[in-house]
């Protein structure tokens, strides 16, 4: 190994400036072995530069080549797999790990500790060493030894020799070689000669120094007596010390001893101290004062006095109750005995306080039941202020029972509710019997209707009321009195329901406006006292029973697996799994089953009211949007506004409803055939309609449901027309259609509605085409002839034919022209155009009073027809001088005086 050691040192090493410290034959760790070296080197150049390189022989065999070098500061970690057992394998950690099996576990061990006294001395980032023996790291020497002789103790002394007996000259060390090496002439040229010299000189200096000292023998046994009688001296010292050391250890006993007592005297002054503030805290928070353990047991409830006595001793309960107790105070007997005073105090007052608002609920409502025959006869509710107002006074003792008896406050909002149902199921249902009668009869007044103007007994009321309830609000029950009611009268009365028409066919006192709006004031009057008394209940729900504070409830068992509040009504003995996760969601529940009535009364007064008419629908649309607009602006999740959102559901679908009925009785309508059509009726009923919706939606919140209704009726209106002149077999199609579309645009050019502006537009439009083709038609009969004769002319000129070459014509010519027009005289024309007139007359309907503006017309079209043949005759019949009968003056005098004589 030596051999190959000075090998690589002279041909790799020393040519890069590098000094060869350590050499280990290797392989690599399961593949075919192909041996390398791993040296450790260093670079002669400051700074200095530690490396690893792999060496391995050529292909050939004759020399040996580096193949690889990593730098030993990027070494991270050096595995040698065990540090007690022999084992030549071991991995350096580069970038990647490299696994090695060296030729020897010396060879190893070597190079290891070669790598470690490099880490030591030239790096600051440290080497971590794995399952290397400390033995092996810190006593490099033992490891030398134990090495095999001869190439290992060769390697490592070179090791040594390079990395600790090295030292570098100073300065005066080099001007001392330079001295001697100038007064030696062959220093230089003959080192060894230079080295034997230096030798001799070293060895003749030792043998100075050796006579020297033994010639100093006398001073040495002085010397060393001096150093006996100072050992003697110390010793005495050391005895005194001794005594001292005793005597202080004495005095330190004796001051541990009080420290000791003043510590022990300290501990049991700070446990005095706590103990003091303990009793002192007990004391303080752990108290009740006999006044409020009087309050509580036997204080007086149901005066204004004794309530707030109650309240304040409540308050102070709680607040003992729920001291945040420190550790082992609950294993103080005076703590548990004051525990169970305030349990059985809060039980106690619990369950008086729990009798007490029973009995008042009972109570108050006797009162409130004795108010409902007061109102049978007017349409208001009772107002339950009174009630509230009295009951408010217990608000923060429930909010103290919610606090420390829950199954107690759960028990009481149960009784509640379960109490107020009954009486509000009672005021509810009387007070819309007494609007379905006033409802009822505003379809008989004026008409003898005893039903309207004499009292009902309530039974009776109940009778004739029953069938109009049920679970969808929908009337059933056709043969019920208040259906009879409803639509029973005389012949000339319009039938259950309104249509455009009936409308069309009734003057305006049948159309009987004074009861819609009698009828809208009922629903008025009803949606007005239901609001207030719905808001006034669900606040004091919410102020009583302290709903309105803290986010969330305890989680009692939901019946809806989303939380969702069902729109069910629970049936009073499932209220318990209805109680929902947040105190909102309890209110809307207490506050459905309050009022579970009401929005299925409403169902019912709205049915009773469509029944009766179904423009009332137009009515309730309104009034309902704008309750419910009012309801979301006060609280968008309240029970009024969900139940009147509901409600305004069925009103819209009743609205749609009314609408599509009268497009399908437009669709149905039937038009005599031995009479003229004039203004069909659904035509007129659509202006009264239209006028009708424009007074009640005036700055409604749903105009755009009226104006989607209106966009339906007008194109049914328009289909409907045309179906119905071209079916008209007495009154030419053109007449239906102008007088109509005429009527159209009059109405909606006065009402000015905005979504129908297209519309307008359109009727105008088939207006004035009906109109010009009615008048074109029409005087095509009285010249007929004539008409003919000039119709042939431009078909020739249309077919090519020249206009001066037209006279050629046999059927043409200027002769057949002579004849035709020597058959229209002017007392000829005259007594066409009065003939037209009176079949013109005849066509159009008095109502319209389109008479003039057709004749008009007529005239017009007459005078542009008369300049059209004129210019004819002109332009094909040149110099022939052949004129008609009669002039532009001679019509005008026809027309008018025709006219005036009718």
């Amino acid at each position: 190994m030596t051999a190959i050691k000075h090998a690589l040192q002279r041909d790799i090493f020393t040519p890069n400036d590098e000094r060869l410290l350590s050499i280990v034959n290797v392989c690599k760790a399961g593949k075919k072995k192909k041996n390398c070296f791993l040296c450790a080197t260093v670079t002669t150049e400051r700074p200095v530069q530690v490396r690893v390189v792999k060496v391995k022989k050529s292909d050939k065999g004759d020399f040996y080549k580096r193949q690889m070098a990593w730098e030993l500061r990027d070494l991270a970690e050096v595995d040698a797999k065990d540090a007690s057992k022999e084992n030549p394998e071991f991995d350096l950690h580069f970038e990647k790990v490299y696994r090695w099996v060296a030729s020897s576990t010396a060879e190893k061990n070597s190079f290891i500790s070669c790598i470690w006294k490099l880490n030591q001395r030239y790096l600051r980032k440290k080497v971590e060493f794995v399952n290397v023996s400390s033995q092996l790291l810190e006593e490099l020497p033992k490891a030398e030894e134990s090495a095999p002789s001869g190439e290992s103790q060769s390697v490592a002394g070179g090791d040594e020799d390079a990395l600790d007996d090295y030292q570098e000259l100073n300065a005066r060390e080099e001007q001392d070689i330079e001295g001697m090496m100038e007064v030696c002439e062959y220093a230089i040229s003959n080192a060894e000669a230079f080295a034997e010299k230096l030798s001799k000189e070293l060895q003749v200096l030792d043998g100075a120094n050796i006579h020297s000292i033994m010639a100093s023998e006398k001073q040495v046994n002085i010397l060393m007596q001096l150093l006996d009688e100072a050992l003697s001296e110390v010793d005495t010292i050391e005895g005194k010390m001794s005594s001292y050391e005793e005597m202080l250890q004495s005095v330190k006993e004796q001051m541990d001893q009080i420290s000791q007592s003043n510590r022990l005297i300290q501990i049991s002054n700070t446990n005095n101290g706590k103990l003091l503030d303990e009793i002192q805290f007990l004391v303080n928070y752990m108290d009740l004062s006999k006044g409020h353990i009087r309050a509580l047991q036997e204080g007086d409830l149901s005066s204004s006095k004794g309530i707030e006595a109650c309240i304040n001793a409540s308050e102070a309960l709680l607040q003992c109750m729920n001291v945040a107790l420190r550790p082992g105070h609950e294993k103080l007997m005076a703590v548990k005995q004051q525990q169970h005073l305030f349990t059985e105090l809060r039980d106690t007052f619990a369950r008086r306080l729990t009798n007490h608002l029973n009995n008042v609920f009972v109570h108050q409502g006797h009162d409130q039941s004795s108010m409902l025959s007061q109102h049978m006869a007017e349409l208001t509710l009772p107002k339950h202020n009174p009630l509230h107002r009295d009951l408010l006074r217990y608000a923060k003792l429930m909010e103290w029972l919610k606090n420390t008896q829950r199954e107690k406050y759960e028990g009481l909002s149960r009784t509640y509710v379960d109490y107020m149902t009954r009486l509000y199921e009672r005021e509810i249902k009387d007070f819309f019997e007494v609007a379905k009668i006033k409802m009822a009869g505003t379809a008989k007044e004026g008409k003898g209707n005893k039903f309207a103007t004499l009292p009902r007994k309530e039974s009776a009321l109940k009778q004739e009321t029953e069938s109009l309830h049920g679970s969808s609000g929908k009337l059933t029950g056709s043969t019920s009195s208040l259906n009879k009611l409803a639509v029973q009268g005389s012949s000339s009365r319009r039938s259950q329901s309104s249509s455009l028409l009936d409308m069309g066919n009734m003057s305006a006192s049948d159309l009987d406006v004074a009861d819609r709006t009698k009828f809208d004031k009922i629903f008025e009057q009803v949606l007005s006292e239901l609001e207030p008394l719905c808001l006034a209940e669900q606040d004091f729900i919410s102020k009583f029973f302290k709903l309105q504070q803290h986010p969330t409830l305890a989680q009692v068992e939901v019946e809806e697996s989303d939380g969702v509040v069902p729109s069910r009504q629970p049936p009073p003995g499932e209220y318990r799994h209805f109680i929902s996760s947040t105190e909102k969601d309890m209110v809307r529940l207490m506050m459905n089953k309050v009022f579970q009535s009401i929005e299925t009364e409403l169902n019912s007064l709205i049915a009773l009211g469509d029944k009766i008419d179904s423009f009332h629908s137009l009515y309730m649309l309104v009034k309902m949007s704008h309750h419910v607009w009012t309801a979301e602006n006060v609280d968008p999740a309240s029970y009024l506004s969900t139940t009147l959102g509901n409600v305004l559901v069925t009103v819209k679908r009743n609205f749609d409803k009314c609408i599509s009925g009268q497009i399908r009785q437009m669709e149905e309508v039937k038009i005599s055939k031995k009479s003229k059509v004039g203004i069909l009726p659904f035509v007129a009923g659509f202006e009264e309609f239209a006028e009708l919706a424009e007074t009640i939606f005036r700055n409604a919140e749903r105009r755009g449901d009226l104006d989607k209704a209106y966009v339906k009726l007008i194109r049914a209106v328009f289909m409907n027309v045309e179906k119905v002149a071209n079916e008209s077999q007495k009154t030419p199609r053109d007449v239906v259609m102008m007088e109509n579309f005429h009527h159209i645009f009059s109405t909606l050019s006065h009402l000015k509605i905005s979504c129908l502006e297209t519309e307008r537009r359109e009727a105008k439009h088939k207006y004035t085409d009906h109109l010009q083709s009615y008048v074109i038609n029409s005087l095509g009969q009285p010249l007929e002839k004539l008409n003919h004769f000039f119709e042939g002319v431009e078909a020739r000129v249309a077919q090519g034919v020249r206009e001066d070459e037209v006279s050629y014509q046999l059927a043409f010519n200027k002769q057949e022209l002579r004849k035709v027009i020597k058959e229209y005289p002017g007392k000829e024309v005259k007594k066409g155009l009065d003939n037209l007139y009176k079949k013109v007359d005849k066509h159009l309907c008095e109502e319209e009073s389109l008479l003039q503006v057709v004749w008009h017309s007529m005239q017009d079209e007459f005078i542009r027809q008369y300049k059209h043949f004129e210019g004819l005759i002109g332009r094909c019949y040149p110099g022939s001088g052949i004129t008609m009968e009669f002039t532009i003056g001679d019509m005008l005098e026809y027309f008018s005086s025709i006219a005036q004589s009718h």
